[in-house]
């Protein structure tokens, strides 16, 4: 009978660890990580920020249009409505692509649903260009929702792409290329927008071209790069691809290592293909793991980040700085969250997801605390402003430091890849309800509330901090199948070694028990 190989050793398995620990990273791998991130979270950033410099003038191209269209100047309700409509019809356009996204994926796989998204990128770049020539205010609205289709497959791909191409102890390192080219699109948006560039009433248009600079820098390099080994080896069975794939990412020819990971998984799924949102909603193997990406995801956007935007000019007003000089003093809002991205994508392969994501949600609900209450001595002292705004700039930073992130890298970790597409999918889903969500409610909140409003996002983070405490285990140099392990005991399924990854699957293919059985006896007999 065919003897098992022999356990390796623990001291091999952590001379196995230090040698990929040592293992430099490939220029392929960089390359990927950038050039994907630029012409996908870059977007996304570069757009939640592209229109607040140029809103006036886009309020009266709307109004000068409608008086040589009907001959008599916008009404208030109405141009209150087609402003609301142009700014949140972004996230409408996310949602819709964050719902598209299983299908492209499942043809297209990682990197061409990445190289076919630029098409969504270029088309809305060149409908909000030649809107105001056209004399259109509906290409505009449509170069938004197109954008938001754009940035909401991107969100989802990008991070998986990133998850699946990266070693195990850099991949949360390599995952936050994601937040911090998100936070450097906001940054470039408030630069290009100031008055000196492109924030003029004669140039405000050429803001909106820019959109197709980073989706044509993506298009030049893509394709150069390899697909997700992963996804050739699990879903294409192309494993000679897949060991290419791998040989460039890490820059060495033995990658059997690799090879044989991805196939444990593989093995794992032998009887399940790509599940879809249904499946994965009714299967209790990954019920947590499902529970703690929506929990995440949501506190992602209802922390009260995008409602600080709403408050910065008026905090600077009442600190007296001139009208002028607002934009500029603004720009280091855009500064301090790519600073604080950059040092938690540096940090976290040291620190861990966990402490990241509680130490930011928890500092965030100290500093909206100490803001809540400086806001409401705004008017007595006249150098409170001054510590409003620096709590303005320390709820960014604690944000960029975990929350602003991490819930993208985690959505990649806790599903194994047959369950990762439907996880992003709803991962992406509740990002942008909570998105439209919180743009549609927050004005309701601040009338009523005033200063008090940011008491809510406190809440949000306090909550966000505890669940994740109590249910989130730490996923830093673990491998997909560690990760789905340490989630047995919550979800009660009963892991049995060496065959436990089979016991994922029973609940989501009930046919297949008694094969898994029959496995797991052959295995026991080897």
């Amino acid at each position: 009978m065919h003897k098992p190989p022999k356990k390796q050793p623990a001291e091999h398995k952590m001379s196995d660890l230090k040698t990929s620990e040592q293992q430099p990273v490939t220029g392929c791998l960089l390359s990927a990580a950038f050039f994907g991130a630029l012409g996908s979270s870059f977007i996304y950033g570069y757009n939640l920020s592209v229109v607040n410099a140029p809103a006036l003038y886009i309020k009266a191209f709307y109004n000068k249009t409608w008086i040589e269209r009907y001959g008599e100047p916008l009404g208030v309700e109405t141009a209150t409505l087609l402003w609301s409509v142009t700014v949140s019809i972004f996230a409408i356009g996310g949602l819709l692509g964050a719902l598209s996204v299983s299908v492209i994926i499942k043809v297209l796989g990682r990197k061409g649903t990445l190289l076919l998204n630029n098409s969504f990128a270029l088309m809305a770049a060149l409908l909000l260009t030649l809107g105001e020539r056209a004399q259109s205010f509906e290409m505009l609205i449509i170069g938004r929702l197109i954008i938001g289709v754009d940035s909401g497959i991107a969100l989802s791909v990008l991070p998986m792409y990133l998850g699946e191409i990266t070693p195990r102890h850099i991949r949360g390192s390599i995952g936050q290329f994601n937040s911090i080219l998100i936070c450097f699109g906001v940054f470039t948006g408030q630069v290009l927008g100031l008055p000196e560039l492109l924030g003029q009433e004669t140039r405000w248009s050429y803001l909106f071209t820019f959109l197709a600079f980073p989706a044509m820098l993506q298009l030049c390099v893509l394709p150069f790069l390899p697909e997700s080994p992963r996804y050739l080896l699990i879903e294409r069975r192309d494993e000679v691809g897949a060991e290419k794939a791998f040989q460039r990412f890490l820059g060495k020819k033995d990658v059997s290592q690799e090879l044989e990971e991805v196939h444990a998984e593989a093995r794992a799924q032998d009887n399940l293909l790509t599940a879809s949102v249904f499946q994965l909603l009714r299967n209790p193997a990954v019920r947590w793991q499902l529970i703690t990406i929506i929990i995440s995801m949501a506190c992602y956007q209802l922390c009260g980040l995008n409602a600080i935007w709403y408050y910065t000019s008026g905090i600077l007003r009442e600190a007296g700085f001139a009208e002028s000089i607002i934009p500029y003093i603004t720009l280091s809002t855009g500064a301090i969250e790519t600073l604080a991205a950059i040092i938690s994508g540096l940090v976290i392969e040291r620190i861990g997801r966990k402490p990241l994501l509680i130490f930011g949600f928890s500092a965030m609900a100290i500093f909206f605390s100490l803001l809540t209450v400086f806001l409401n001595f705004q008017d007595s002292l006249s150098w409170m402003p001054y510590l409003s705004y620096i709590c303005i700039l320390a709820v960014i930073a604690s944000f960029c430091s975990g929350p602003g992130g991490i819930p993208f890298v985690l959505t990649g970790e806790l599903f194994e890849q047959s369950y990762r597409p439907a996880a992003f999918m709803i991962a992406g889903i509740v990002n942008w309800l909570s998105n439209f969500a919180v743009g549609l409610l927050f004005p309701f909140i601040q009338e009523k509330l005033q200063s008090f409003a940011f008491l809510v996002f406190v809440v949000v983070c306090v909550f966000g901090s505890i669940y994740l405490y109590v249910i989130l285990p730490e996923t830093k140099n673990k491998t997909f199948m560690d990760i789905s392990q340490s989630f047995a005991k919550i979800n009660k399924i009963p892991v049995t070694s060496p065959g436990h990854e089979t016991e994922l699957v029973l609940s989501s293919k009930p046919g297949t028990v008694e094969k898994v059985q029959d496995v797991v006896k052959m295995e026991s007999c080897l």
